[in-house]
């Protein structure tokens, strides 16, 4: 596969990809020219390996540059990243505000991450006023483009009938689909519906997948929720998700 990269090229994400896991420094170098060139593609990748280190020097301020460079000329996830490095100081002051305006340009061009990225910070009052019904908004218009983890969120503002009216079904629904996009927390949810309505052996199912899946918080948290159930196979599983936190914590120590 060859490495050089013209403006007129059209690249997109799979090629991207492709480069980098044949050969990570060459196609950073094929990368950088790219988007020297002003191949916004190239710039918005070249943004993502600098934040990575993945074939090139990892540079935060410069990833933020990039990032920036690429939204720009209208490169939606792009901005969205430049939202991340600002929310949590990536190469820069973390900056909130500053987020939550990034977020929002790209939230409203329709960037399912941007929705939930800008829920986020609405549903918890970082950067703007908290505004729980307008977080639910932007939570749903990403979660109605398949966005797993916005779907397990509506499903939770359903099912406690929080700043909406109460839809259990419905919320079971969503925590359905967000499971099966993938979604640990949502795979979590989804079996603790199944669990309470009897069926648990597919609750188990579920989360043996969100053990597998989730991350160290979730896990603690997950590991006390399953301690306090009240079918003895699910209570079984806090086991499962403790020895699962302790082996990731031990790997972040090393």
């Amino acid at each position: 596969m060859g490495f050089l990269l013209r403006r007129e090229e059209v690249l997109n994400v799979e090629q991207l990809q492709s480069m980098l896991d044949e050969s990570p420094v060459r196609a950073a170098q094929a990368i950088l020219m790219a988007a020297k060139e002003g191949v916004v593609d190239a710039q918005a990748l070249l943004g993502q390996i600098l934040l990575e280190g993945r074939g090139i020097a990892r540079d935060e301020a410069l990833a933020l540059r990039w990032f920036q460079i690429a939204a720009q000329s209208g490169h939606l996830m792009a901005r969205n990243m430049a939202g991340r490095c600002l929310e949590h100081g990536w190469g820069c002051a973390t900056d909130e505000a500053a987020a939550a305006r990034e977020y929002r340009v790209a939230a409203e061009a329709g960037l399912d991450w941007s929705q939930y990225n800008y829920a986020n910070l609405l549903a918890t009052g970082r950067g703007v006023a908290e505004d729980q019904p307008q977080a639910l908004t932007f939570y749903r218009l990403a979660a109605e483009q398949g966005h797993a983890k916005s779907m397990n969120l509506v499903g939770r503002y359903l099912e406690d009938g929080r700043f909406c009216q109460r839809d259990l079904e419905a919320a079971v629904d969503w925590y359905r689909r967000s499971a099966e996009g993938g979604d640990f927390r949502g795979q979590f949810s989804y079996a603790a519906v199944l669990a309470d309505k009897g069926q648990v052996d597919v609750a188990l199912g579920w989360l043996r997948k969100a053990l597998v899946g989730g991350n160290l918080k979730f896990l603690r948290t997950a590991y006390k929720a399953l301690a306090a159930a009240n079918d003895p196979q699910v209570r079984a599983m806090a086991d499962a998700y403790q020895r699962r936190a302790r082996s990731l914590s031990e790997a972040i120590t090393l």
